[in-house]
């Protein structure tokens, strides 16, 4: 999986843009990231920028930025609408796919503790990243902000997290975190009355609406607090609105954490109380980007409750979830431009994206590259995509009902796989041609024969790694095959078969490749476990294999 972050950092500065345009720079010139929005506001006198990238290409790029604000954004001369601490006041990581909120919080950390100690400026952690309870909440951070800092540094309980308490007029404080990715989703509903979208808004939202009596008072506490009803939502913050343009009214929320309520979810939550109301959902609207999981898990949903299997190609998942949820209502979804992950698609000259006759033309010149490692890593996808289709033209048939579920899940997992191989397709070319570029490193002095020997080894461990994955992966791939050879479609069962020869194919290839390349590693304990890991893998699969010939086998002579 595409290891991604994230980072929407926040300056203090939306009115001069040299100074934003400078700032931005900084991102877009770092490698393995990739600049999505900046937003500048002048009221404000802030800009919010946003950009993902792999992890250690986001903290780079992030420091870079601090580092530019800190040169050009003077906080002594600042003045804005929005609350604001220091020249960056806030800078927040968010895992978006292959890394966790842990992650996230140690590069957090990591971030953090670079400001403080090459910048000089004090760091705070908030969110997931918190050292204590009370600093989770930005505007507990940010309190009296700027013009209250110098005092607040003196305080002992406002010791910064990363840096000594000491003051710096120029940059202020920097706030830096790890938090979930905040989606922005509004449902449209076949009325022009906000009232009724507010309401809807007020019994879905996680603070709900405060209570009443029979005679519609607000109900109090002793102190004379309103007590409030929750909402029907956990991480929902919603309101009603009218739209002019669009001549709708529109429930629109922030779901502060899809991982807790989906959009999905949230739409269906919708639909129920519009029609408690004697309204419809029309349709919905995405504001910004989404992560792919959101969307996918919004796709099994709707296939599912259609009574369909959903161990289907993500291109379908991704269409289901648009259509059911009306994405296009009122403007354009393209996939490519609002799902996160697919801002670092795929490079058209990739191997995955030729077709059959040019990636086999490719293969077969005199190049080393591609070669057996994608060969198996295509040979893997061949074997999941077959156990997925039998699964799926089990799934449905009255005779194998007691299945279902089973098949469902081996569609569904093979899939994943599937999409696995195909990215290691790419994944084990482009590590080979790093091995070649450690190659090409000089070697005139002793210093660079050190450098370009290091590198090489590490190049080739990491070169290794990709097919010691094809390799355990295939594995799995091979107990999908033998199920659907045991219980699937028994007019599929030479399907299932083909699956497991690709799937033996796939490990074998794969164990070949870890085993050339352990032979140019130096470092004795990566071989032996390496070695040891591939052995196992290979064995299991073999007999995985056999298993799967003997069923079929046993199934054809019936």
């Amino acid at each position: 999986m595409l290891r991604l972050v994230e980072c929407v950092p926040n300056f203090s500065e939306g009115r001069d843009m040299d100074i934003v345009n400078n700032i931005s720079a900084e991102i877009s010139s770092t490698a393995e990231v990739k600049l999505l929005d900046v937003d500048p506001g002048r009221d404000t006198n802030r800009t919010v920028v946003t950009f993902i990238g792999s992890p250690e290409g986001v903290i780079e790029a992030a420091f870079n930025a601090i580092r530019k604000a800190a040169e050009l954004i003077d906080m002594s001369k600042h003045e804005g609408a929005h609350a604001r601490m220091g020249a960056t006041d806030v800078c927040p990581l968010v895992p978006v796919s292959g890394v966790t909120m842990d992650d996230c919080v140690e590069l957090a950390r990591r971030l953090g503790k670079r400001v403080a100690d090459e910048l000089k400026i004090p760091v705070y952690l908030y969110e997931n990243a918190a050292t204590v309870p009370e600093r989770r909440k930005l505007p507990t951070i940010r309190k009296g902000e700027y013009e209250g800092l110098a005092d607040k540094l003196k305080d002992p309980q406002w010791k910064p997290d990363f840096g000594e308490p000491v003051f710096n007029p120029r940059s202020g404080a920097t706030v830096v975190g790890a938090r979930e990715f905040l989606i922005a989703y509004n449902i449209n509903l076949n009325t022009t009355d906000a009232r009724l979208a507010k309401e809807i808004a007020f019994n879905i939202r996680e603070t709900g609406k405060a209570k009443r009596d029979k005679d519609g008072r607000i109900v109090r506490d002793e102190n004379g607090r309103a007590l409030r009803q929750p909402g029907t939502l956990k991480a929902c913050n919603a309101t009603g609105w009218y739209l002019d343009d669009f001549g709708i009214a529109q429930v629109t929320m922030n779901l502060i954490n899809y991982k807790v309520t989906p959009p999905h979810v949230a739409f269906e939550e919708v639909v129920r109380e519009a029609d408690r109301l004697g309204l419809r959902v029309t349709g919905s609207e995405l504001v910004g980007l989404i992560p792919k999981a959101a969307v996918l898990e919004a796709g099994r949903y709707f296939l599912q409750k259609q009574g369909k299997s959903a161990g289907v190609p993500e291109e379908v998942l991704i269409e289901t979830a648009i259509r059911s949820m009306g994405f296009r209502e009122i403007a354009e979804f393209d996939p490519r431009k609002k799902i996160i992950e697919y801002q670092f698609g795929r490079n058209e000259d990739s191997l995955v994206s030729k077709d059959i006759q040019s990636f086999m033309n490719e293969l077969s010149v005199d190049s080393p590259a591609p070669g057996g490692g994608s060969a198996a890593a295509l040979c893997g996808a061949l074997a999941a995509s077959l156990a997925s289709m039998v699964a799926n033209l089990t799934f449905g048939k009255k005779e194998y009902r007691d299945s279902q579920d089973e098949m469902e899940r081996i569609a569904v997992r093979a899939q994943e796989l599937k999409d696995g191989f195909v990215a290691a397709i790419d994944r084990d070319t482009a590590a080979f041609n790093r091995v070649m570029a450690a190659f090409r490193l000089r070697k005139k002095t002793d210093e660079d024969k050190a450098r370009r020997q290091e590198a090489i080894q590490e190049a080739t461990k990491q070169a290794t790694l990709v097919p010691l994955e094809v390799l355990e992966t295939s594995v799995e791939a091979l107990k999908l095959a033998l199920r659907v050879a045991e219980k699937g479609l028994r007019t599929s069962v030479s399907d299932a078969g083909v699956a497991g020869v690709a799937g033996r194919a796939a490990a074998i290839g794969a164990y070949y490749n870890v085993r050339i390349n352990l032979a140019s590693i130096t470092d004795e304990a990566f071989v032996g476990k390496v070695r040891n890991q591939a052995t196992t893998y290979r064995d299991e699969a073999l007999k995985l294999a056999d298993r799967i010939a003997e069923a079929v086998g046993q199934e054809l002579e019936k």
